[in-house]
């Protein structure tokens, strides 16, 4: 489940975004996704993004936020991604979705730069000969510094008051602690992260992005749960149907939080119940679903049996709903094809691939050791299902 938040950076950059709930791999009712069925999916017949083009940092398409943080990225210049969230404004779900990946991608980006070897000083060039002045010698150029994310560091200093660099940077050393499990600094850099979140709340305390981040710090710090209840209240008083809210707080309530499957349920069905037109949150039960997946599936029935039946219905009826451009339908999209593809309901499982293709930066995938491989595998499982019951998988209808 935290993948999905990894991910949800990571989503920006796989993984990370995001990770408490599942980290197992699960067969796919007993099939392995052989080279055969794989090569049932061909991406070239059916118009289907090639594996290697796959982009492991996203759910779904996010062109603003790829272009400006790569430009930050590349030049370690925080304006790009600071002018990106002042433009996203109150879309609290968007501007949820993007300090994840931004947090995500600096997270990552740090890591690398700690395992990356320091390139070689470049070669002095030669010394000027007494025919050749000293203003023609030829020089190397110096090898381009591995990005640190130091763009993020600059901007927290740069803009000490910017309520999306508090934001951004608090999420940061959410993913930096939890990135790195075993680490004696874990809950110190928790407890600063906190910190931080209060900041940005002090600063924009109608913006809900940093309360969730700060429920997600307590909850990666086990707290108990009246004071982990108070701060979800805090939430639902300025988003009570934010989706990523619901997502980040789902992992308390279950089994392998500080709950119970029962628990975990009762949550997700009262947010579902609760829901207003054009809501995602009938979609939760879902992932309250999968978040407690038994490890080794021995029930071919499982994905058609009642409770997995609702949840899958509950997950289309809210995109049928829901905006089409609503920043987490990606999320539910990736989960609901796999669901589909376990239940043999190829035709529906297609249609969602046609929706999420070019994208894996979303769970079940990022549970996985490879997303790639793991979202094309179900792919070609969909795409030759369907083509068993006489289907066409190059003129299935859109997505709804």
């Amino acid at each position: 489940m935290e993948a999905l938040l990894f991910l949800i950076a990571i989503a920006a950059v796989v993984g990370l975004l995001i990770v408490p709930a599942v980290r197992r791999r699960r067969e796919l009712n007993g099939s392995g996704g052989s080279p055969g069925v794989r090569a049932a999916g061909d991406p070239d017949r059916y118009g289907l993004v090639p594996p290697e083009r796959l982009d492991v940092r996203l759910p779904g398409p996010d062109p603003e936020l790829v272009e400006a943080l790569e430009e930050t990225q590349r030049t370690q210049d925080w304006q790009p991604v600071a002018r990106l969230l002042a433009l996203t404004g109150d879309d609290w779900e968007l501007r949820w979705q993007r300090v994840q990946s931004l947090a995500g991608a600096a997270a990552v980006e740090l890591a690398r730069s700690r395992t990356t070897p320091t390139p070689p000083e470049a070669p002095a060039g030669p010394a000027p000969s007494a025919d050749q002045p000293p203003s023609l010698t030829k020089e190397q150029p110096a090898p381009a510094p591995t990005p640190d994310a130091r763009w993020l560091r600059n901007w927290r200093t740069a803009s000490p008051r910017d309520a999306g660099c508090a934001q951004v940077y608090a999420q940061f050393l959410v993913w930096q602690a939890l990135g790195d499990t075993g680490s004696a600094d874990r809950r110190i850099i928790l407890e600063e992260a906190r910190e931080i979140a209060r900041e940005a709340i002090r600063l924009a305390p109608a913006d809900p992005t940093a309360y969730i981040t700060d429920l997600f710090a307590a909850r990666a710090l086990g707290v108990r749960r009246p004071e982990f209840e108070e701060r979800w209240e805090e939430v639902r008083r300025r988003a009570p149907h934010h989706m990523g809210a619901h997502l980040v707080a789902l992992p308390y309530w279950s089994a392998k939080g500080h709950g119970s499957k029962e628990d975990a349920y009762a949550f997700a069905q009262r947010a579902a119940g609760e829901a207003p037109e054009g809501s995602l949150l009938p979609a939760l039960p879902l992932f309250a679903v999968y978040d407690h997946l038994p490890e080794a599936n021995m029930v071919r029935g499982l994905y058609r049996s009642a409770v997995v039946e609702q949840a899958i219905e509950g997950a289309r009826y809210a995109l049928h709903h829901a905006p089409a451009d609503h920043p987490v339908a990606p999320h539910v999209r990736h989960l609901l094809l796999c669901f589909l593809v376990r239940a043999e309901r190829y035709a529906e499982a297609v249609e969602q691939v046609r929706a999420v293709d070019g994208y894996v930066g979303a769970l079940p995938w990022v549970d996985g050791g490879d997303p790639v491989a793991e979202y094309a595998a179900y792919r070609a499982l969909a795409v030759a299902g369907y083509e068993s019951l006489g289907g066409d998988a190059a003129h299935t209808p859109p997505a709804h």
